[in-house]
């Protein structure tokens, strides 16, 4: 079994070697990467970084400025688009490909399944978005299979909620979002009845800071009671079973759900039983923001694994940013105690602030103990966002996105780092900083032993913090231990240091750790697998484990182990 380890690009934007870099500029004036530029080469850079799987964001078909009617795909009214790009979520056709990403538009899906061709050729799995909880307000397939209906085509207007209906309705009501222009005349955009929004706005005006540009899919709750209505299955369901098997048939290896929290666990538990029963292979990620349901959407509903933003990224971010203790961190995996294979960690994606933008970190080279841990502290996936493992800081205000710490998502945009990573289609470090490439090769390091680690890939967590707290040795607040342990092959002793200083930890190894995990005592030579340096290390339950750690740095040593005990008892 691998551990994942997740790149995610916008083709739009990875790709991208257009300088112009207009703020609000059109495709046309700052043009768009395609699918055909991430090339053999390419996805060989990416695997370089120790990567399994691509995921592909914002391929599938949604809201944008640009005019593509000539090609039979409907134009969408730009007041009701955020940006000139605009956002990957708002998808106007669940079975096409996105045309600005296109070398030849006519041929827009051939292109995909040939990208995903190359994928799969170059050693990774492809991701690709399934946005179940809302659609664009101007949504149309015009490639959908032959006798599938279009989300809304059959609904009664008439009826604020019905169980047989794609969309809610404010009936009576013109779709009037506050400090929104719609247009006048010809261009105004039109909706009566207004439908409701896609972040639940049960409402004809949500606000300049609502979901407004997108619609709320109905999977058979009644938003004014709460009532569920989910036998006879709804038609939302099928329509959305449809979609999914559509792209698993395409070779699409998993799907990551947008706001997976936001459609009934009913509704996720039918639909993955139904997919995988056809298409066994293929994984599901929930985009999900609420610890508490976290067990029900694995065990109930299906999900492979889970975003754990609420837990562990918002609490290293804390120790990062906020003087949070690093203690803290023992509460992250408590709180996802058995689930941790479940746990998909990050330290940027599109929706986060950039780990070394003046908003987050302020310098990309102080990621390493939060890199260590988040990829390190379980058996689940790893994600990195395009450009941060060349530290990617987000220093422009593109257009409709502003001087936020993000990399759009609405705008048509190049990226510094990426062009120069990228050097003529070469993805090479030619054109890179020392300091970027010295970067990209700490992420390659660690990453890549997330998955040659077995005691990282598939071994046992062992938290040595509750016998540091009190240990000069070691300061709780701005450091971390923890072991990582595969009996019979290897122990990881892993520290990390958050603080501006360099430090000397004196580590403390309990009895039950020994114990549990049938460790050796004694003087070893150990290596050290960040830097390869070997020492001999004393490891012994009556004496501290001595270790330099750099500011900002991290350490992990590690210690062959006798296979004699695991041998023994498999022959037993």
């Amino acid at each position: 079994m691998i551990k994942p380890i997740i790149y995610q690009l916008l083709p739009r934007l990875w790709s991208n070697t257009n300088e112009t870099n207009k703020p609000a500029g059109t495709i046309e004036e700052n043009g768009s990467g395609k699918m055909n530029d991430i090339t053999p080469r390419a996805l060989e850079a990416i695997r370089e970084l120790g990567v399994t799987h691509v995921w592909y964001t914002g391929v599938i078909e949604h809201a944008h400025c640009p005019d593509y009617s000539a090609y039979g795909i409907e134009r969408d009214n730009r007041r009701i688009v955020k940006g000139e790009a605009g956002s990957p979520y708002a998808i106007s056709d669940y079975y096409d490909i996105d045309p600005d990403i296109a070398v030849d538009v006519d041929h827009r899906i051939e292109e995909f399944e040939a990208l995903v061709g190359r994928t799969h050729m170059a050693g990774m799995k492809v991701i690709i978005d399934f946005v179940p909880n809302h659609v664009a307000r101007r949504y149309h397939s015009d490639k959908a299979p032959e006798g599938v209906s279009d989300l809304g085509q059959d609904d009664n207007r008439d009826m604020f909620f019905s169980p047989t209906n794609n969309f809610y309705y404010i009936t009576r009501q013109q779709f009037s979002p506050v400090e929104v222009d719609l247009g006048s005349g010809d261009e105004a955009y039109i909706e009566f009845p207004a439908k409701a929004s896609g972040n639940d706005c049960f409402t004809a005006s949500p606000g300049k800071y609502d979901w407004y540009e997108t619609v709320k899919l109905n999977y058979g709750i009644d938003p004014a009671n709460g009532s569920r209505h989910f036998d006879p299955i709804p038609p939302t369901w099928h329509k959305m079973l449809g979609i999914l098997l559509y792209w698993a048939s395409k070779g699409i290896d998993a799907f990551r759900c947008d706001m997976a929290h936001m459609v009934p666990v009913e509704f996720w538990q039918w639909a993955i039983a139904n997919v995988k029963g056809r298409y066994p292979g293929v994984q599901f990620i929930a985009e999900l923001y609420d610890v508490g349901i976290y067990r029900d959407y694995i065990y109930r509903g299906g999900f492979d694994y889970l975003y754990d933003k609420v837990n562990l990224y918002d609490t290293l971010r804390a120790v990062e940013c906020h003087n949070h203790s690093a203690a803290a961190l023992t509460n992250c995996w408590q709180t996802v105690d058995g689930l941790d294979r479940h746990m998909l960690n990050f330290l940027e994606n599109h929706d986060e602030q950039r780990f070394g933008s003046p908003q987050y970190a302020g310098d990309p080279g102080r990621v390493l103990p939060s890199l260590v841990v988040s990829s390190m502290i379980g058996k689940g996936p790893m994600m990195i966002y395009m450009g941060q493992e060349i530290g990617e800081r987000a220093t422009d205000a593109e257009g409709y996105s502003g001087l936020d710490g993000r990399t759009t998502i609405f705008d048509y945009w190049s990226l510094d780092t990426l062009r120069r990573w990228n050097n003529g289609g070469k993805w090479d470090d030619a054109k890179l900083t020392p300091e970027e490439r010295a970067l990209r090769s700490v992420y390659s390091r660690v990453l890549s032993l997330c998955n040659s680690e077995a005691a990282i890939r598939e071994g046992r967590f062992f938290d040595l913090m509750y016998v540091n707290y009190d240990n000069p040795g070691v300061n709780p607040h701005r450091q971390y231990v923890f072991l990582r342990c595969q009996p019979g092959e290897s122990l990881l002793i892993i520290a990390v240091n958050f603080s501006d200083r360099p430090t000397e930890m004196a580590i403390n190894i309990p009895s039950h750790a020994f114990e549990t995990l049938e460790l050796p005592e004694g003087d070893f030579e150990m290596t050290e697998l960040l830097s390869g340096h070997k020492a001999m290390k004393t490891l012994d339950r009556n004496r501290q484990f001595a270790t330099p750690v750099d500011a900002h740095g991290a350490v992990i040593w590690k210690l062959e182990l006798p296979a004699t005990k695991v041998a023994e008892k498999k022959s037993e």
